[in-house]
């Protein structure tokens, strides 16, 4: 089917293309009256305007871009990003805005696909995610100009604004949680080694185990991945000294952790207590239930959504610090097994 031009507007109303464009864009030119009946006539007709036209207007282009370095299986498995796109989705579907989303492979990738989205008009700015240090697309958004709002520390986001929820506090109410059960050997199964937030909940982590004086504590870094997630709680409940509490980056990997346990016929909780960061429905519907560290994720995306929809409409705009996740004991932690 042809989509309905403006051409068509005016055959139907019997004037000029120019009128019709002062009638759509409520420019002087047509009467009240002619003006309502091109409208109703574009309405009926299904006209909507053309997003490349109304960018080389310098008309905005009503839509955000979001671009991922994941691969799409793995996005459609994680929880965390769908309640985050949820979020986001919300906050702009109330704005008659939309969501350009779109998978890349790497930062390079990610780059360029800014630079096109923002040269051909196709989104007014974006949200970035999964903030490195020295990370070099925020230079790159910081050069091409365009609104961009950073999910990230303030120490990385550069000239750009960050909304961010604190890494520091959670870390260290789950490991003294676990410390005050009677555990002394307590895992770290993290995230991807070069992300900001996965420093900062290393950092945090091994300093309040030394602070507890918790023996042996130990961070393997993953990809997030259930497989992931899998493998390293294989590799760490086969060792001499195996931990008796375990701290996995998001719910995905907890649950594999869970499956591996019950595999090696260990029993959660009387063997090994389990805590799992990102809570979702996933994390209360296995058995046992597992304690997590929750927080409101589609209000985190709604709140970066918001902030981004301010900067666009040229606001000054402060950072936002977003509510930190609190632990939710449920019944995947105990007190360790007397003989640990």
């Amino acid at each position: 089917m042809k989509r309905p031009t403006i051409a068509d507007i005016a055959r139907r109303a019997g004037v000029s293309k120019v009128a019709v464009s002062y009638a759509l864009n409520d420019r002087p030119g047509v009467s009240e009256a002619k003006r309502a009946v091109i409208k109703a006539i574009a309405q009926e007709i299904g006209w909507r305007p053309n997003s490349a036209a109304r960018a080389l207007n310098g008309a905005r282009a009503r839509s955000v871009g979001l671009a991922v370095c994941r691969p799409a299986r793995v996005l459609g498995m994680e929880p965390f990003f769908m309640e985050l796109i949820s979020g986001i989705e919300s906050e702009l579907s109330a704005r008659s805005y939309g969501l350009m989303l779109q998978m890349v492979t790497d930062h390079e990738q990610e780059t360029e696909t800014y630079r096109r989205w923002w040269g051909e008009g196709r989104v007014d700015g974006a949200i970035l995610v999964d903030l490195h240090f020295a990370d070099p697309r925020v230079t790159e958004l910081e050069t091409l100009g365009m609104p961009a709002v950073v999910l990230g520390h303030p120490s990385e986001a550069g000239s750009l604004v960050p909304v961010w929820s604190d890494d520091d506090a959670p870390v260290q109410e789950t490991v003294r949680y676990l410390a005050a059960l009677g555990h002394r050997r307590v895992a770290r199964v993290a995230g991807l080694p070069r992300l900001v937030h996965t420093v900062l909940r290393d950092r945090a982590f091994t300093a309040v185990c030394a602070e507890l004086g918790l023996d042996d504590q130990v961070v393997v870094h993953t990809d997030y991945t259930g497989e992931e997630g899998a493998r390293a709680t294989r590799r760490l409940l086969s060792s001499r000294d195996r931990p008796t509490a375990v701290i996995y980056d998001n719910d995905i990997m907890a649950v594999a952790g869970l499956s591996v346990a019950q595999e090696m016929r260990l029993d959660v909780p009387a063997d090994l207590s389990i805590v799992a960061w990102d809570d979702s429905p996933l994390s209360q519907v296995v058995r046992p239930a597992l304690t997590a560290l929750t927080r409101d994720i589609p209000a985190y995306g709604a709140h970066a959504a918001r902030t981004l929809l301010s900067l666009i409409a040229g606001e000054r705009v402060p950072g936002v610090e977003d509510e930190a996740a609190r632990l939710v004991p449920r019944a995947s932690t105990a007190p360790p097994p007397p003989t640990a």
